[in-house]
């Protein structure tokens, strides 16, 4: 089995699957992704390795200093096993890490495995909306990378890490109660069409030690929220298309707003409010409540081909039923038809795109 010390290139890259049984009288499957989503600490915990993202779009760095001491893969898996027993011990009676790095079997199990558990957490919140419930969550989970930043995760909009949904914040205080998970009330509201309520903004201000004082959760340009680094997505308006493009980490190119997904990070990353510009899950892109205060979904005009064939299904939907429009991803605009400006135009206006008919994005 291949190991980090299986190539004389530096750096190099490797395929990389992690496989965590766990059993215990008191498991339950609602708990499950809350102790998918620890990896990204425990991982983080060993000096010369560095996990960022979540889900099938994760990073894990080792650095030489790390290797030239004698880390192996295997030690990260002991690491795993070692965390998830003593951290969870009141659920996990029995635990084994398995660790894959061969391509074949890593992409077998990411079809057959990672991503049917994915969907169907994903399945699982489309009956929830936000004007049912009375209570939000807050996670800081990702406060090691910026200390500044806190998710504010409801029904309809999941963390910015796309791993972390309303059910799982739910389940993780439950396993936690002193945690990165805690309930939020719903209360206080001064605009609803925004997004924006008191004790939402006075959670979000003591979690980040004062550094945000307000938060609007349903707006990209007053007060958005903030982004640590392990978003799925960046969304950034493109004025001329009186839109936004949306970029996935895995697209490396540059966009039509002249920016690569890494420029777009290291400016909305960091815990910092950027106006018209957020980090965002996947799974957000179909929700009805995506920059509704802008006009939502019929902002969006550009995203890369890989991304919008992903979301095609629960974006058209939400289209059809906000907007009465059918089709509505074709109207968007990706990068084998057009990324320069003038082209992506061209292409929108040749669509009839409801982005034209929109007041003006700024």
């Amino acid at each position: 089995v291949p190991d980090i010390d299986s190539s004389d290139e530096s750096p190099f890259r490797m395929p990389f699957a992690i496989v965590v049984d766990v059993a215990g009288k008191s498991m339950e499957e609602d708990f499950e992704p809350v102790l998918e989503r620890r990896i990204h600490y425990f991982m983080n915990y060993i000096e010369g390795v560095m996990h960022i993202g979540q889900r099938n779009i994760a990073w894990i760095r080792v650095g030489k200093e790390a290797y030239d001491k004698g880390l192996r893969i295997k030690d990260i898996g002991k690491v795993v096993y070692a965390k998830m027993k003593a951290e969870f011990d009141t659920v996990v009676d029995k635990c084994q890490v398995t660790i894959y790095t061969e391509q074949e079997k890593v992409e077998q199990l990411e079809k057959d495995l990672a991503l049917a558990k994915y969907n169907a957490r994903d399945d699982r919140l489309a009956t929830l909306i936000d004007e049912n419930v009375d209570t939000f969550y807050s996670c800081t989970l990702c406060q090691s990378f910026a200390p500044a930043h806190v998710c504010i995760v409801t029904p309809e909009r999941l963390g910015l890490c796309g791993a972390v949904s309303w059910l799982d914040a739910k389940a993780t205080k439950e396993l936690d109660p002193t945690g990165a998970c805690q309930p939020v009330p719903k209360e206080g509201v001064e605009d609803e069409e925004k997004g924006i309520w008191s004790e939402v903004s006075k959670t979000v201000d003591e979690a980040s030690q004062g550094a945000v004082s307000r938060v609007s959760l349903y707006s990209i340009m007053e007060d958005p929220m903030t982004s640590c680094g392990c978003f799925e997505c960046i969304c950034g308006i493109m004025p001329e298309a009186n839109g936004v493009v949306i970029v996935n980490r895995e697209y490396g190119d540059v966009t039509p707003v002249g920016m690569t997904f890494g420029d777009l990070a290291s400016m909305t990353g960091g815990g910092v409010q950027t106006p018209g510009f957020m980090g965002h899950g996947r799974h957000f892109i179909g929700s009805k409540k995506f920059m509704s205060a802008e006009g939502g979904l019929a902002r969006i005009v550009w995203m890369p081909k890989e991304l919008k064939d992903d979301v095609r299904d629960r974006l058209d939907e939400a289209a059809k039923e906000l907007y009465d429009i059918d089709n509505f991803t074709d109207m968007v605009c990706d990068e084998t038809i057009a990324t320069e400006s003038e082209a992506v135009l061209e292409f929108l206006e040749s669509k009839g795109h409801p982005a034209f008919t929109l007041d003006p994005i700024m």
